[in-house]
């Protein structure tokens, strides 16, 4: 990973580039533990690699993922999400594991997760075909925050018992044909919600080239929504 695009509101931006430009004053510097330290100069190293790109008006994921378009150029990239927090459970990294099976594959992917169906409401859910030892998945369908009865009749996996579904984990590797699909549906004003959606974009991407799913050896922790927020800050509490 070479560049970093982080997507931020208008009236953000200022706070986003000082975090990852400002120097720590010497005095607090040197107050700081060595482990601080060494994070505050990681900081900065990654601030020499970081572009950000304003949404002017929030229309939706998908026009989030849009806005991006011209700073990513022709390339495949890694999306995640900005709400979400991620830790694996071993020394490969979420991003490395999705970043590995691209490497070995060439297809789009996305991380999964398995997810009781009490929870699938507010997570995008797939459905598809195992390809490998119960990890990876040809994607056949995605759905955005699908109902229960739907999920129920459309959305089962094979060998996941009956209360669960495979959600989306907040990290995906897209090729860059993504923007041809975002391109119509701005144009075209194709909106669900009243918003620009990503997952109809994956959808059409999934159609004309495939995708692939990798239940990740990880989780995620949401702290967009509030009951998510405070269950993430109990977890971490206990790290």
């Amino acid at each position: 990973i070479e560049q970093v695009i982080i997507i931020v509101q208008e009236d953000d931006l200022h706070a986003f580039r000082d975090f990852f430009t400002q120097q720590v004053s010497i005095e607090n510097y040197n107050k700081l533990p060595r482990p601080f330290q060494a994070y505050a100069r990681r900081i900065l190293e990654i601030g020499r690699r970081v572009t950000f790109v304003t949404q002017t008006t929030q229309q939706g994921f998908g026009h989030a993922v849009w806005c991006a378009k011209e700073a990513v150029g022709g390339e495949p990239f890694l999306l995640m999400l900005g709400d979400h927090i991620y830790r694996a459970s071993g020394d490969t990294s979420c991003a490395r594991q999705l970043v590995d099976e691209y490497q070995q594959h060439g297809t789009s992917l996305l991380g999964l997760r398995r997810t009781p169906e009490s929870e699938i409401a507010n997570f995008g859910t797939v459905v598809g075909v195992w390809l490998d030892d119960d990890r990876l998945l040809s994607v056949t369908e995605f759905a955005e925050k699908p109902t229960l009865d739907y999920a129920r009749h459309s959305l089962r996996v094979p060998g996941l018992p009956g209360d669960e579904y495979l959600t989306v984990f907040g990290q995906y590797i897209i090729k860059p044909q993504i923007f041809d699909y975002l391109d119509e549906h701005i144009e075209h004003n194709v909106r669900e919600r009243g918003e620009f959606q990503l997952t109809s974009a994956l959808d059409r991407l999934r159609q004309e080239d495939g995708f692939l799913g990798l239940i990740m050896d990880g989780r995620r922790y949401d702290i967009g929504l509030p009951q998510y927020y405070l269950e993430t800050l109990a977890t971490f509490s206990k790290a």
